[in-house]
Formats: C-alpha cells, structure tokens, sequence
C-alpha cells in the first residue's frame, strides 16, 4: 500500500462522509440553475443521504438519482453509485444501475422543457451522462478487486507462515526422536548393565548389608530404565498423534520413592488426593531429587519427608541431618533444583533450598492448591 493510500485509511469514515456530503452539495449549489422548491429538496434529500452510504448502498443511489434530473453533472450520485460498485458483483445490476444514472441525467429540467428538446439531443444526453457513470462503476470495481486481492495475499502469507511452522516442528521432531534414540541406546545400556550386576551382587554376597545395596541398586536402576522409557516415549511423540505414555508418579507413590531412596528417610504428613496432577507431580519429583542429594552429598544422613498445606497451598519439606561420614565424589550437572525451581514457577509457586542453622539442609516446595 502507497504512503497517500495508508494516510487515507487512516481517516475515520464518518468524517469522510461527511466531506462528501460538503461537496456534493457545494457541486449542486454551483450547478443548479434554475432553483426549485422540488429541485432544492431533491438535493437535500440526497446530499445527505450519503451519509449512510455505507449501509444502504443501493437505496442512497437511489435517493440521489432526482438530483442528476436538476443537474447535468452531479457528485452525488455518482459517489452513490460508486459505493454501490465498490460493494456489488453482480455485474448486470450494476448495468441497470449506470443505465439508470444516465436516464436520469438525459430528462430535461424543468419539465416545460420537454417539448423543445429533440430526440438527438436526448439521445447525446444519454451518452453522455452513460459514460460520465461507467467511471464510478469501474473504479467501484477496481477497489473491489484491489481489496480482494490484499486479502488473498493476507491469506497465502498466513499459509506460508503455517508451512514455516510445520516446517520447524518436523524438524524438531527429527531432533527428538534422534535424542530418544541415542538415550535409549546408550544410557539404557549402561543402567541394565547396572541392574544386571547389582542382581548378581544380590544372589551371591552373603553380608546382609552389601545384599540390601544390592537390592536397593538393582530397584533404583529399575525406576531408572522405567523413567527413562517414559521420556523416550516422550521425545517420540508427535504433536498430531495421541501416544501411550507410561502412568506418572503421584502422591500415591511417595512411599514407595522414600523406602527405596537408599537412605533413612520418614515421611509424614498427608494431602488429600483432589490434589491437581501436575502438583502432585512436582512433590513427587522434588522428594526424588531431594533424597537423590542425600544419597550423594550426605552419606550416613537421615532425612524427613513432610508433606504439608497450609490455606490455598500445598507442599512438601525435605530436611536432612548432617552426614556422618565424607561423601564421594559423583558426576553431576548441578541442574536439578535449577529444574525444580522452573516446574515450581510454571506452577505460581516456590522452591527454597539451601542449609539451616544446625548445619543441616531443607528443600521446601509451595505450589497453590488450584495449580494446573
């Protein structure tokens, strides 16, 4: 769109009208001879019916029509029928239209003066006010078509802007299933390796103790293997296609996760299981990753697992003693309470974590209860 076009669309339509309005009647003002009471009211009537143009095409043009008998050249009318153009695309209503425009443009004014007027100069009349109203008619055309046609490009812009977006999720999809391929081939090999000898470890050890690690390792690479089938599934599946995810943690299975954490862990507390899914989830995951560090960072420490509410939140709080003897030195990509921290804010809530005053350390969770 040109720059005069774009100041122009700017103007608010009624002040528009009511320009043409202005000028509609100075044109017959100018151009009317021979003043009427009928020719006068003629030209009220449809000067000021332009005002509604917008909504009444066709009635304004017609109410405009007796002011083409008065004047051999009027605005208003063939601003009515340009409006009329503009909105129609009937193309034969549209040649009655300018047929009537220019019938109305040929009878002689004031009637007296129909018997002095021959039929040549009828007939010149008529051509010539039908070309004066073929003008509007083509113009009214041409901003039809120019709108149709900024409309069509709107529309093949908006489908290349979906072809784009499906071009990037196709793509992230190859990136997904890619990333799922090398997890599970080289992360689930190392933990069934795990699983596998810590199994063995269990049938032929005899100290109770090194059974019971044994026991607890094979479980944990178990969970592991389950967990990370879960996000491979995940990764796999297309945005389109409903897929069979394995059954998320809930609160439910928080004491299983505390019995088989490695650690001296007690959980207390309790929460009502109208508790949202995605709450539920994310005390699940902050008590895994808690007693996760214990396990790590505080060999020999016990740990309480409180679940809490207090008004319109729930929680949990993670607090563990301090270790009684060094812990080793374990990879780790120190991401996840960073992790812990945005699933809380996704939630409208909090995670705190850091040590106490008794040289001890607390993880403490607070998401609403309304959380979804």
């Amino acid at each position: 769109m040109s720059r005069a076009g774009a100041l122009w669309g700017r103007v608010p339509a009624p002040v528009v009208d009511l320009a043409l309005v202005a000028v509609a009647a100075l044109d017959v003002w100018v151009n009317t001879w021979e003043e009427t009471r009928l020719g006068v009211a003629f030209a009220v009537l449809g000067c000021g019916a332009l005002v509604f143009r917008r909504r009444f095409p066709f009635a304004v043009f017609l109410l405009t029509l007796p002011i083409m008998v008065t004047t051999e050249v009027a605005v208003a009318p063939l601003v009515a029928l340009f409006t009329v153009a503009e909105r129609s695309r009937n193309r034969r209503f549209l040649a009655v239209c300018v047929a009537l425009t220019a019938i109305a443009g040929s009878i002689p004014w004031p009637p007296s003066d129909l018997s002095e007027v021959g039929q040549t100069f009828t007939l010149l009349f008529f051509v010539y006010n039908l070309a004066i109203a073929v003008a509007p008619v083509l113009f009214g055309q041409l901003v039809q078509a120019r709108r149709d046609l900024a409309r069509r490009l709107e529309e093949i812009e908006e489908a290349r802007e979906h072809e784009r977006v499906l071009h990037a999720q196709a793509a992230v999809a190859r990136e997904r299933a890619q990333l799922s391929r090398e997890m599970h081939d080289v992360v689930s090999h190392q933990v069934s390796l795990i699983a596998v000898q810590a199994g063995a470890l269990q049938v032929a050890t005899k100290d109770p103790e090194a059974r019971q690690a044994a026991r607890t390792i094979r479980s944990l690479s178990v969970a592991t293997l389950n967990e990370l089938r879960t996000m491979v599934t995940l990764l796999r599946a297309s945005g389109g296609h409903t897929t069979e995810l394995t059954p998320q943690p809930t609160l439910a299975d928080l004491r299983k996760l505390v019995e088989s954490s490695g650690t001296h862990a007690e959980l207390t507390g309790e929460l009502s299981p109208t508790v949202g899914t995605p709450a539920q989830r994310a005390i699940y995951r902050t008590v895994q990753e808690a007693l996760t560090n214990v396990r790590k960072h505080a060999p020999g420490a016990t740990a309480c697992v409180e679940l809490w509410q207090e008004g319109d939140d729930v929680g949990v709080t993670v607090t563990n003693t301090p270790p009684t003897r060094p812990s080793l030195s374990l990879p780790g990509s120190q991401q996840g309470l960073v992790g812990l921290r945005e699933r809380a804010e996704i939630l409208h809530g909090t995670l705190d974590a850091g040590p106490t005053t008794e040289g001890s350390y607390r993880v403490r969770l607070r998401i609403p209860l309304s959380a979804d």
